[in-house]
């Protein structure tokens, strides 16, 4: 047992047994090339791609901020991105298409085994059965492609964080850095240097509230209680939960913030500071701000890494608008991080795809902003698959590409009909996805159908965020429901 002096002139004893692992993961997805889709709508049930907008974008276009950024929005840009402030580490290469997907199959592994659990309880999983798995090497960390930049502490401290709503705890690197800390762009947080810094007792009220947000029981320094969490790949964080000032804008600072103030951190977080939860969980962002925004936030993802898109905390312009049209959050998706969605139908180009309506209910679906491809049960993307390349039918097929097996080979086509693609949801939701959120390019012959299926029926389908970009998606945590407006960002 060793004794270690903190911030705020408190000693805490650690035993080994408070640097410990859990479960729960989150994959990172980039591209390593970026396109920027150019396309026309026609009045058919085609988009028009342009062929020669599919070129590699290699300054950030700052002018393609979201249309409905207000006084509460913060910024959202891809991390690896020339928009993003951890763009200027040179010394990080962005992952390979096969490594995104890798990462991806993983993330989707454990999100569809997490709420395979028939008690929907993250808590039967005990923390000795996780503590005992190995470490996987950190190459093949991935914690979610969108950051975002907030004030923590007084002074404010600007920090870049991954935000993502299938996680709940909000956490950043701290000094002294007991255990260990991986490279992050932005100097790391110092909570002796902060006034409004103060640590959580293990017997209070919020210490006791880790157990929802990450499903294991907290531990205990002396006084302090220490959280933990740790991602499907075994990456993780842990280290003093504890009370600090968030600034999110001039307008929007919150006092005693519950977060994670790690110091045994591992893993690759593409040089961001930590993470911004916005599950549905008491301790998510969205929970703890709940008196002033009503657990109501939406954002916009840009159509490319060169585009900013935004993070709206509370009701955005567009709340309440007839473009914006909400379906319920889904009553079978028991985990309470997760917002569930009914998908009941798929149309491609204007012809609804024969699929029983089992299909989609055996499965249930969630929307999540981590996933990058959308999966699907096998015959759902079977139907889907089958009236695509029918459709594209006159055009050459191109080299597989990982997980997605429809690509075609544009390179001697100026440009070229897409079939338009919808989603049905419950409430007679229709959804036509965009034309960036349809195709996956990884150069201009190899463009996919930027969609996958499940292995089985019974694995949950996952609504991506290659699906989401340029969509206004808000999120309705009181209503209990979630909207799609189009043309939210570029």
């Amino acid at each position: 047992m060793a004794t270690m002096i903190v911030p705020n002139s408190i000693a805490f004893q650690l035993s080994a047994n408070s640097l410990f692992f859990l479960f729960l993961i989150i994959f990172c997805s980039s591209c390593k090339t970026t396109y920027a889709f150019q396309g026309t709508k026609s009045k058919s049930f085609h988009h028009i791609l342009h062929i020669n907008s599919l070129l590699q974008s290699a300054a950030c276009n700052s002018s393609t901020q979201g249309l409905q950024h207000q006084k509460s929005s913060l910024q959202v840009v891809h991390k690896h991105g020339p928009c993003s402030p951890l763009h200027l580490d040179r010394a990080k290469t962005p992952p390979t298409h096969a490594e995104t997907f890798f990462q991806d199959e993983g993330r989707v592994r454990y999100i569809q085994s997490r709420l395979a659990n028939k008690s929907g309880s993250k808590a039967d999983v005990k923390v000795t059965d996780v503590a005992n798995l190995p470490a996987w090497d950190g190459r093949v960390v991935g914690s979610g492609n969108y950051i975002v930049t907030v004030g923590i502490g007084t002074p404010k401290k600007q920090l870049s964080l991954i935000f993502d709503t299938g996680s709940d705890i909000t956490w950043t690197q701290c000094e002294p850095c007991l255990g260990y800390c991986y490279q992050q762009r932005d100097a790391k947080f110092d909570p002796s240097v902060s006034s409004t810094y103060s640590n959580v007792s293990c017997n209070s009220v919020q210490c006791s509230s880790l157990l929802s947000a990450t499903g294991y029981l907290p531990l205990c320094s002396l006084s302090t209680c220490v959280y933990g969490t740790q991602y499907g790949d075994s990456s993780f964080s842990t280290g003093f939960f504890a009370k600090e000032r968030l600034t999110l804008t001039p307008f929007d600072v919150f006092d005693n913030f519950l977060f994670g103030c790690g110091q045994n951190n591992q893993g690759l977080f593409g040089g961001a500071a930590g993470l911004l939860g916005l599950g549905r969980d008491q301790l998510s962002l969205p929970s703890q701000t709940a008196r002033k925004y009503n657990t109501i936030f939406s954002y916009c993802l840009p159509s490319s890494s060169s585009s900013i898109g935004f993070l709206t905390l509370g009701k955005c312009k567009r709340y309440g608008s007839k473009s914006v049209k909400f379906t319920p959050l889904s009553t079978s998706i028991q985990d309470s991080s997760f917002y569930g969605l009914d998908i009941t139908g798929i149309s491609v180009g204007g012809k609804r795809l024969s699929i029983s309506a089992s299909v989609f209910t055996t499965a249930g679906a969630i929307i999540d902003s981590g996933t990058v491809i959308t999966r699907l049960p096998p015959d759902a993307y079977a139907a889907l698959r089958s009236e695509f390349r029918q459709r594209m039918r006159r055009h050459r097929m191109g080299r597989e590409l990982s997980i997605l097996d429809t690509c075609y080979d544009f390179s001697k086509y100026k440009s070229v009909n897409i079939p338009k693609i919808s989603f049905f949801f419950r409430g007679g939701v229709k959804l036509t996805i965009p034309l960036v959120g349809t195709l996956y390019v990884a150069n201009v012959s190899q463009v996919c159908l930027a969609f996958a299926a499940n292995s089985d029926a019974s694995d949950l389908a996952i609504f991506g965020n290659t699906q989401q970009k340029t969509l206004q998606v808000i999120y309705d945590g009181a209503g209990g429901r979630v909207g799609f407006g189009t043309k939210g960002c570029y």
